[in-house]
């Protein structure tokens, strides 16, 4: 269950060995650049200027000196946009391309509200030879995933190896978990959403813009049930999804009316039984 302003921690690792839950702690220094970075910096500089200059008239000195964010010259959600975004280009390495990095949106809850939690993991792999058998990285971007996130995590990825036996597995795949604000994130909901990425990685796949998933991984590929579906639902429908899967057997569960919030939010909510059935309505592919 997430809980807002964690403290951050390292990267951590692991691998596809028997102890692929043993999880080992190291100090990653990462330095990246890129031109595309500078480019977004440009045009996002350029943008600010021309709305300031709108805005020129009707702005008093004292709010022109105002800071940038949350000033009366920028909405505060439009500067919360800016700053994912641009926490989503500085976290990925130059060498990695656009198109080979998986988008997953994780849904969660907190116990202070009931409008749940929205995030982003970003997953790639850069394919070299070694380390063999793969490695899986999960590096630090303002989500903090506790001990059962990252077993879940680790069950998913192992998973995803073993249902693509035609793939040759080394190198590293890093995991880089985003949202508007520092958070933090534990339990198994998403360890379903996670197989899916995983999976869709190793093919070369994307996951279609506009459906998420919610739901433990269990064995045989599974998909178990969670808690605080209806959070998790409003989560999806303010990021602007359309489709939320859920496990089997959770729409008419006693504790919620999802009937009533699909047609209150305008989403519509589907049963999945495996990871298979999810897969091929998340990518329109089959494993």
């Amino acid at each position: 269950m997430p809980w807002p302003n964690a403290r951050q921690e390292l990267p951590t690792r692991c691998t596809t060995q028997p102890d692929l839950l043993h999880f080992r702690e190291e100090i990653v220094w990462c330095i990246r650049s890129s031109s595309s970075i500078w480019s977004f910096w440009f045009i996002w500089f350029v943008s600010f200027i021309w709305f300031n200059q709108i805005n020129e008239t009707k702005q008093t000195k004292q709010a022109r000196a105002t800071s940038l964010l949350g000033s009366p010259m920028m909405p505060r959600h439009l500067a919360a946009t800016y700053i994912l975004i641009v926490t989503l280009l500085c976290g990925i390495p130059a060498s990695v391309s656009a198109d080979s990095v998986i988008e997953l949106p994780v849904l969660g809850a907190i116990r202070q509200n009931n409008l749940g939690v929205f995030e982003i993991l970003m997953m790639w792999w850069d394919k070299k030879p070694e380390p063999n058998p793969v490695q899986l990285q999960w590096l630090l971007a303002g989500v903090r995933l506790g001990n059962t996130h990252l077993g879940a995590m680790a069950q998913a990825f192992a998973y995803a190896v073993e249902r693509t036996p035609s793939v040759q597995h080394s190198g590293t795949v890093s995991v880089q978990g985003v949202a508007y604000q520092p958070t933090g994130s534990d339990g198994p909901s998403a360890g379903a959403a996670m197989a899916v990425g995983f999976i869709a990685m190793f093919k070369g796949e994307h996951i279609q813009r506009g459906i998420a998933l919610t739901g433990t991984i269990e064995p045989e590929g599974q998909i178990g049930p969670v808690g605080n579906i209806p959070d998790k639902i409003r989560a999806a429908a303010r990021e602007g999804y359309r489709t939320v899967l859920v496990p089997r057997g959770q729409i008419h569960d006693a504790r919620w009316n999802l009937n009533e919030l699909e047609f209150q939010l305008n989403v519509t909510v589907k049963e999945v039984d495996t990871i298979d059935e999810a897969y091929q309505l998340m990518t329109g592919q089959r494993i």
